[in-house]
């Protein structure tokens, strides 16, 4: 496992495509029959959750900027009045998250959404994306915006895009993706199991 996170310390080059959607879904999509799902909101969690939630939905997309922050930067991200949190659970455990950051509260942005790998392929990316854009036009919002690049999950782009966002931008990137002592790190403050 060792050799071949190192390997994925390299920076990886990606394409970031920004979209907004200036009106809220006109569908909403309902949960899959036979689907012990809920979504809860998170207020101020603890940072330990958050770095867990963090890793278990986006390490295979790359997520690694809240990964590297240390404890007084990630609390500023995390705990700031204008950052909303919600966590999905699935028969009672975690697996999923979304991030809503309303800095400007005309034009929230979905910062985080993303489900745990034994969440995905049960029906649930539609619902839980209606259901963040209903936290995110929830207030005074105008328009609603994320982005997304070509190291996510490939099924992001046309999911946002079939909830009604729109691309309006594109731009280069590069990501460096976690290396092996930062895992190990994660590892000794119990993120990441050995």
């Amino acid at each position: 496992m060792t050799g071949s996170m190192n390997a994925r310390s390299v920076p990886l080059e990606t394409t970031v495509t920004f979209l907004e959607m200036t009106s809220p879904p006109a569908k909403r999509y309902a949960l899959p029959l036979g689907v012990n799902a809920v979504v809860l909101r998170a207020e101020k969690p603890p940072l330990p959750f958050y770095r867990y939630l963090q890793f278990h939905v986006g390490y295979p997309w790359n997520w690694e900027q809240r990964l590297r922050m240390n404890d007084d930067a990630l609390a500023r991200q995390v705990h700031a009045d204008a950052t909303e949190i919600y966590v999905l659970y699935l028969d009672g455990a975690p697996a999923g998250f979304f991030e809503v950051n309303r800095r400007d509260r005309t034009r929230p942005d979905l910062a985080y959404f993303g489900l745990m790998p034994h969440a995905s392929g049960r029906g649930l990316g539609r619902w839980f994306l209606g259901r963040a854009l209903e936290a995110c036009w929830s207030d005074d919002a105008t328009k609603v915006t994320v982005n997304t690049c070509t190291l996510d999950h490939p099924a992001a782009l046309p999911l946002y895009q079939k909830l009604g966002f729109q691309p309006y931008r594109q731009a280069p990137g590069q990501v460096t993706p976690l290396a092996a002592l930062e895992l190990q790190k994660l590892a000794e403050q119990g993120v990441v199991q050995r």
